[in-house]
């Protein structure tokens, strides 16, 4: 083992270096991952411009890794032993309060580092903390007795592996929060990797319709859309998206709403709210909102719509997503498009926020190179 680890630290807004760090001595109930394949996603371009408070961190929240030392208690406690490839999900629980016995450790007041300043949570804690370790994008990784990690079946490669978190997110959110099953009609607004990925959770369950919709430069995106079984695409920049959801369903509307265009502003609220059916349809919302001063609660009301909101996953929904991958059903491959070593981490995320790069879909960052 090396006695130093290379690292990528977010240092400033919008600046990374370059760091060395010393090799962690492993504690009884704790182990070490090299790590594989970081990806990188949205949140992470907000928090690379605006950081939430000025420590270095070690960005990186969706890692596939090896493990390559563990403690006794640490093997004893997860079952992973060293050689394991696994997925650390980025919340690090107390793994004691309703929450984590639900398995809903999204909701764990020991990961929400906006109310915890001794939050643990991959991409997000301080790199001075202990171990320092606290992010993917790092040739290794700490990770504690506490942390939720999910065995990478066998079959499915690092990189593949790669884009479980936003698989997951998609499960989490068209599945268990929105109740799309069989012959459920889902519109899914924004054909990211977030929205991609809830067009393969949606077919999966059985929806029997799927409508997609993207702007101008979603070109790419939204032919991918198609490729991974939805039904319609629709260029909201070419065609006016009421009309052609009322010609789709024939007036009738749909049942599900899956708002992916975070940042985009109200227009895809009030399309969703026009879109769902006449009573009882569920829309769920992911991203940031600025003032919405004319919501229409009115038509919310007389339409009997729930308003769900998005945000992050459950261990349930990752081991479907997991199980998803292994299936090979779909071609998921083709959501990794684009690999950066950790040299280029700058132009990596400013590749998902749509500055860098064209045609990405899922970035995949690449401690060790590409391999």
């Amino acid at each position: 083992m090396p006695e130093k680890v290379l690292a990528a630290v977010r240092t400033a807004p919008g600046t990374t270096t370059l760091r060395e760090f010393p090799m962690p001595e492993i504690p009884a109930d704790g182990a070490l991952m090299k790590v594989e394949v970081a990806g990188i996603c949205g949140t992470d371009v907000k928090m690379y411009s605006k950081p939430p408070f000025a420590d270095p961190v070690i960005m990186g929240h969706e890692n596939i890794g090896v493990i390559v030392r563990a403690g006794a208690q640490f093997v004893a406690r997860q079952g992973f032993a060293e050689g394991d490839r696994v997925f650390v999900e980025h919340y690090v629980p107390c793994r004691r309060c309703e929450w984590c016995n639900l398995g809903q450790y999204r909701h764990c007041e020991a990961t929400d580092w906006r109310t915890n300043p001794d939050a643990r949570r991959y991409g997000y804690t301080s790199a001075e903390n202990p171990y320092n370790l606290w992010g993917g994008f790092a040739q290794y990784m700490y990770v504690p007795w506490n942390a939720v990690v999910h065995k990478v079946p066998d079959g499915v490669s690092a990189e593949l592996a790669g884009i479980v978190t936003p698989m997951s997110n998609g499960i989490e959110w068209a599945l268990f929060d929105a109740g799309v099953g069989y012959d459920s009609t889902v519109l899914i607004q924004g054909p990211g990797q977030q929205g991609l990925s809830q067009v393969v959770a949606c077919k999966q369950a059985g929806a029997s319709m799927i409508a997609v919709t993207g702007t101008s430069r979603d070109g790419a995106r939204l032919e991918l859309a198609r490729t991974l079984g939805a039904d319609h695409v629709i260029n909201v920049s070419e065609q006016d998206p009421r009309e052609a959801l009322r010609d789709i369903t024939a007036g009738e509307g749909v049942d599900v709403v899956l708002d992916c265009t975070a940042g985009a502003g109200t227009a895809p609220v009030l399309l969703g709210i026009d879109a769902l059916k006449r009573r009882a349809g569920t829309m769920v919302l992911q991203g940031e909102m600025a003032a919405f001063p004319d919501f229409p609660i009115k038509t919310v009301t007389e339409k009997a719509i729930t308003i769900k909101s998005a945000r992050g996953h459950s261990w349930k929904a990752c081991e479907l997503a997991l199980a998803q991958l292994a299936s090979k059903r779909f071609p998921l491959d083709l959501l990794t498009t684009h690999k950066f070593g950790l040299q280029d981490v700058d132009r990596a995320i400013k590749a998902v926020g749509g500055s860098a790069e064209e045609g990405v879909v899922h970035v995949s960052l690449l401690p060790w190179g590409d391999k």
